[in-house]
């Protein structure tokens, strides 16, 4: 997906060989994208402190991802500032141990896999 982000100027996708969206990968991250991944690891007994913490930033952030202690949440870009989440996760580093970290921007693979994902629950219902 890197590569054909930075080498195509449009890009399709298709889901089933059904043709499902088409744009530049800018537009599609825009169109389809609109939120940050934030990751944390901790020890198991501190998921429930990262989860407030989620909540704090951002009420209506979704955990996508949680295995031991490691847990991923897609935060909405509208209600997010990024200076927050950093102050967060310092004030998090006082209060329990925060063995890794990270927020990323949507990527054309996350797209591609929402699309995905869209088309399969819009099958499954038709």
């Amino acid at each position: 997906m890197e590569e054909a982000e930075v080498l195509c100027d449009r890009l399709g996708i298709f889901v089933d060989g059904s043709f499902h969206c088409i744009g530049n990968p800018k537009e599609l991250k825009g169109r389809y994208g609109g939120t940050y991944v934030f990751s944390m690891a901790t020890s198991v007994d501190h998921e429930t402190d990262v989860e407030k913490l989620v909540q704090q930033l951002s009420p209506n952030a979704k955990k996508i991802y949680h295995i031991s202690g490691t847990q991923k949440f897609e935060l909405p870009k509208d209600e997010v500032r990024i200076a927050d989440v950093f102050q967060a996760v310092e004030t998090a580093k006082r209060n329990f141990p925060v063995s890794a970290w990270g927020l990323a921007d949507t990527t054309l693979e996350d797209v591609f896999i929402k699309v995905a994902r869209e088309a399969q629950q819009y099958d499954t219902l038709s």
